[in-house]
């Protein structure tokens, strides 16, 4: 009799703190992917010659390959919005004065809108694919992130800057939590002797994972 009294209880509790495990552990992960990504994209490239280092559009596309098999488990891919920014502070060929900007960005994910889309700044899908100023990206002389936890680029240096956004999917409904986007950041400095000019795709050209497509 007892039991069947408490058992209503003790089955709240349990999926009540089974839940709040679920959100943590998915804040983890989330957390997570963002500085390994990051981190793996802040040293990647092919040596140019002489030390200089050319990032290519396949480099990209293999570091988000390993995101997607590592977040297997969450379906990141579909249920979530992965944007890479190249946030760089240099002098090109067509600039007069040193310029921090969003030189190029890369994407992927099928979540689209404003809870999914970067929230501190977007470029077109050629920028940074030619060394000129058509395709120079958008200036952001404040550098990207939250108010108060802005990341800026050091001169001649640039900072690989990661947002995820993710569609939480409660466990039990919205029974004791509601669905939410969780959403992470991280950023890293280059940490080579990267060639700043452009984004590189020689042959044979890799399908560039531009912030246009919503793909998985």
């Amino acid at each position: 009799m007892e039991f069947a009294l408490t058992l209503p209880l003790v089955l709240t509790v349990g999926g009540y703190g089974i839940e709040l495990s679920s959100v943590a552990l998915t804040n983890m992960r989330i957390s997570q992917y963002a500085l390994n990504l990051a981190d793996t994209t802040s040293r990647l490239g092919l040596d140019a010659g002489g030390g200089v280092i050319q990032l290519r559009e396949a480099d990209v596309n293999d570091a988000f390959q390993g995101i997607r098999l590592a977040s297997t488990a969450l379906d990141l891919a579909t249920n979530g919005r992965v944007t890479l920014s190249s946030l760089e502070n240099t002098k090109q060929t067509y600039d007069t004065a040193y310029v921090q900007r969003i030189h190029w960005q890369r994407c992927f994910g099928k979540m689209s809108g404003v809870n999914y889309d970067s929230s501190y700044g977007t470029t077109k899908a050629t920028d940074g694919t030619s060394n000129t100023a058509a395709n120079a990206g958008t200036v952001t002389s404040a550098g990207m992130g939250p108010v108060g936890g802005k990341v800026s680029a050091p001169q001649d240096n640039a900072v690989m800057f990661v947002e995820i956004n993710y569609n939480y999917k409660p466990l039990f409904g919205s029974m004791f939590v509601a669905p939410q986007v969780i959403r992470y950041t991280g950023s890293l400095l280059v940490r080579d002797n990267r060639d700043y000019r452009q984004i590189y795709n020689p042959t044979p050209a890799a399908t560039a994972s531009t912030c246009d497509k919503y793909t998985s």
